[in-house]
């Protein structure tokens, strides 16, 4: 790290000279323009008006149509504003039904050009328009619809058996929260425009992460629904499907208001949080080894077990990160850290950090 003086020139304005070698390895010289950011949390950056990671050209040859797709959307989470696909000899059908497909998944991107050749997509929704905090809250609601639906399925709560998802919207919400992320590292404009800081969108990053395994937990049970012949509940199994249906239900709760702690910080709702999905676990534990040990055999519950689990892990993961947040903002007292202790004085088990 280097010091520069402040020095201070006519009316009152005050300047910083720059370091010699970064002005060199940036390209920068006497006359050229660049961006100086005043950041929410305080700090003043400068940089190269010049954005880098701006644009993003793929040159494909005989990539599959999954592989193009993938593709596609790592450049989208990397915050590219505009993506170009070319292919020197032409794409293929299914490789150009691929690309557009993508496309169409991507929140805020659309196809400015088409040829042969190529395909570019550009950005359509300025920063200003994105909501971090509201599509956090939107992923949430999909996270636990669906997980709720699956359940209902499995325990034939239900009048309409499910079907594998098809709704693409969580995927959606969960790289857009990433995309912006991983662009506010690179370009402190974007992080402006958003109205967060950098601790904030991280916290966020990580909290649609979870919830976006949520959903994919709900993906696992409505799998296991399918591949039962007969709702648990109509297999003379009610004893373990309302086990079931009770450990799922504690598990989305505690989701539920784990992610509002990440929002509003409250002591007890995540302490509340953190017990309930260890009572989950114990629960689980306890009926998964009964399923093993009885005689009738009845093991195709357990992976739906397996998928409540990892909710509640899920959940105690997102407390953990109001319970951070809620600490750096002075939210709790010296008296209820403490009681995040065990008996041993060693800090919060780390399963609810994971």
């Amino acid at each position: 790290m280097e010091t520069r003086k402040i020095q201070q020139v006519s009316k009152g304005t005050f300047t910083v000279s720059l370091p010699r070698e970064w002005a060199r390895e940036n390209g920068l010289s006497a006359g050229d323009v660049v961006h100086v950011h005043a950041s929410l949390d305080g700090t003043l950056v400068v940089q190269p008006a010049d954005d880098e990671t701006a644009n993003i050209d793929l040159a494909v040859c005989d990539e599959s149509p999954e592989q193009l797709a993938r593709l596609l959307r790592t450049a989208y989470v990397l915050g590219a504003l505009r993506i170009r696909v070319s292919a020197e000899d032409g794409f293929t059908e299914r490789q150009r039904t691929s690309l557009r497909a993508t496309v169409r998944t991507l929140s805020g991107m659309a196809i400015d050009e088409e040829s042969e050749t190529g395909l570019t997509t550009k950005n359509v929704i300025d920063s200003e328009q994105v909501s971090i905090r509201q599509s956090v809250r939107h992923l949430q609601f999909v996270a636990l619809s669906r997980h709720r639906e699956a359940t209902e399925a499995l325990l034939g709560t239900d009048s309409a058996r499910t079907t594998q998802s098809d709704d693409a919207r969580g995927d959606r919400l969960a790289m857009l929260v990433e995309r912006y992320f991983v662009r506010s590292l690179s370009r402190l404009d974007a992080i402006d425009k958003l109205g967060e800081d950098r601790a904030d969108l991280f916290s966020f990053f990580r909290v649609a992460d979870e919830l976006a395994q949520i959903a994919s937990c709900g993906d696992r049970i409505a799998a296991v629904a399918l591949a039962l012949e007969e709702p648990l509940c109509d297999r003379r199994d009610d004893a373990v499907a309302a086990e079931i249906e009770a450990a799922a239900i504690d598990a989305r709760e505690a989701a539920e208001t784990a992610a509002e702690s990440v929002f509003d910080q409250n002591p007890d709702d995540i302490w509340s949080v953190l017990q309930t999905c260890d009572a989950v676990r114990e629960t689980l534990d306890e009926l998964e080894r009964r399923l093993f040990e009885s005689s009738e055999g009845n093991y195709e519950p357990v992976r739906a077990l397996s998928a409540v689990r990892r909710t509640a892990d899920c959940a105690a993961s997102i407390a953990s990160i109001g319970l951070r947040r809620g600490i750096q903002r002075d939210r709790f007292e010296a008296s209820r850290v403490a009681e995040a202790r065990t008996e041993d004085g060693s800090a919060v088990p780390s399963n609810a950090d994971n």
